[in-house]
């Protein structure tokens, strides 16, 4: 893919996506994951939106179990350990996996590709987050990568590892409708149920796609989809113009019986017709036994 615009974490950038230079395991090296691991607009992004794919995944009132999907350098897993559950977190960057554990972080953590993905023993997790990873699956970075395939095998090993009605919240960057037309058909033909949540569709900066499913349903959670996120200010244009047809409306449909005979005489008129002058008398409704 060569130079263009693109927009990614609210910015309009002249360059190609990350997806588009190099396979994430070598894009992410270790002078780019220190990069991303110690800019503060970036923990402030991943953050809150790690923040918004929990709250998605409507949890029980307990600690939970969760698994954390394209991990990187343990921002989202920071997240997860404050809102107080537990995790697991998996990565393909080398680079990045160091850097969370040289931070610390309160999760296990595992070296793999989401596209080949995990064993986890089945039912072990209570949900599953991902922040901005998988689009990485569209792509063809080796030869023999079928991003179908890939898709597949991602979301039949994440729906055996939920426990039943667990839920998923996966934040991605789609390049394409296409992109979301997969990664959604993948889902669902694995037995998931759920779809995708825009937040703040109709904003080019702070729009943010999260593919929300669930494993079967259970009696713990509801089988709803969430609502999305809008901006008051969107909120209030919507409403305005909203008001305005209703205004728009409303003034065609109070026009008087007599406002109607009065704007007919005058079409005839201007076609010529003959018709009887107005009078205060003009379209008033006769009394009863009038002739």
């Amino acid at each position: 893919g060569g130079a263009r615009l693109w927009l990614i974490d609210g910015r309009f950038e002249t360059m190609s996506r990350p997806e588009h230079q190099a396979p994430p395991e070598i894009f992410y090296n270790d002078a780019e994951s220190e990069r991303y691991a110690t800019s503060s607009r970036m923990i402030e992004i991943q953050t809150k939106m790690t923040e918004r794919a929990l709250e998605l995944l409507l949890l029980p009132d307990r600690p939970c179990l969760l698994l954390d999907i394209g991990c990187g350098s343990g921002i989202s897993g920071e997240t997860i350990s404050e809102a107080g559950h537990l995790w697991v977190g998996y990565d393909i960057s080398p680079s990045m996996l160091k850097i969370a554990k040289s931070r610390e972080v309160d999760g296990d953590l595992f070296l793999a590709d989401a596209g080949q993905g995990l064993n986890f023993r089945p039912g072990s997790f209570d949900g599953a987050v991902s922040i901005s990873a998988i689009q990485w699956l569209c792509n063809v970075d080796r030869k023999g990568h079928e991003p179908f395939k890939r898709l597949r095998r991602f979301f039949e090993l994440l729906y055996s590892c939920l426990r039943k009605g667990a839920r998923a919240a996966l934040q991605f960057y789609p390049e394409t409708a296409a992109q979301v037309e997969m990664i959604t058909a993948a889902a669902l033909r694995c037995g998931f149920g759920g779809g995708l949540v825009v937040d703040y569709p109709h904003s080019a900066k702070a729009k943010k796609h999260f593919l929300v499913i669930y494993a079967g349903l259970s009696g713990e959670q509801p089988a709803n989809m969430p609502e999305p996120m809008e901006d008051e200010e969107e909120q209030v244009t919507v409403n305005n113009r909203e008001r305005e047809v209703k205004k728009r409306k409303s003034g065609k449909a109070k026009a008087s019986y007599k406002d109607k005979v009065l704007k007919k005489k005058e079409h005839q008129r201007k076609k010529g017709v003959g018709v009887r002058k107005d009078t205060k008398y003009t379209a008033r409704p006769r009394k009863s036994g009038a002739f």
